[in-house]
């Protein structure tokens, strides 16, 4: 588990698949405008409890890494993960999170990216992680901006 103040990100369990469809059915809107649009299967408690059992396996095969961003209480806000993780001579992830949106604008994705990159440089030995945002997602753009060691923000101009 990593914790930076009030935010707190570690691995999902089956434990967390209710909290999660929670999470998931109330941001739906919210989420989809940054994201692709889901099956209807990944809004319900099955498929939920398979996408944090693949989570798991993913991590133990080493390709994903998944966390729930947690407040200091447990309340589940968020998730994030480092996904298409490719070892040898890159040693590189992708990350993607998404944050509940009564909780957007307070820190909290800023502070889980801060967590999940020290988690990929010191635990996973990583040298490098992506970040692919939507031009539109202004907020998103800030939290990578604020971590510029971190990543490169290359923003289209016609965009700005």
């Amino acid at each position: 588990m990593q914790e930076e103040n009030a935010v707190v990100i570690r691995p999902l369990s089956l434990d967390d698949a209710e909290r999660e469809l929670v999470l998931q059915t109330e941001n739906r809107m919210f989420f989809e405008q940054f994201a692709m649009s889901r099956q209807e299967d990944f809004y319900t408690l099955e498929g939920r409890k398979k996408r944090i059992e693949q989570s798991l396996k993913d991590a133990e095969n080493d390709t994903e890494y998944s966390f729930g961003i947690f407040l200091q209480d447990q309340t589940l806000i968020g998730t994030i993960s480092l996904f298409q993780v490719v070892r040898g001579s890159l040693q590189s992830a992708f990350i993607g999170y998404f944050l509940d949106g009564k909780h957007n604008g307070k820190g909290c994705a800023t502070k889980a990216v801060k967590l999940i990159v020290e988690y990929a440089f010191n635990e996973l030995k990583l040298h490098r992680i992506e970040a692919g945002v939507m031009p539109h997602n202004k907020a998103s753009i800030r939290v990578l901006e604020s971590k510029k060691r971190a990543f490169m923000v290359i923003i289209h101009p016609e965009d700005k």
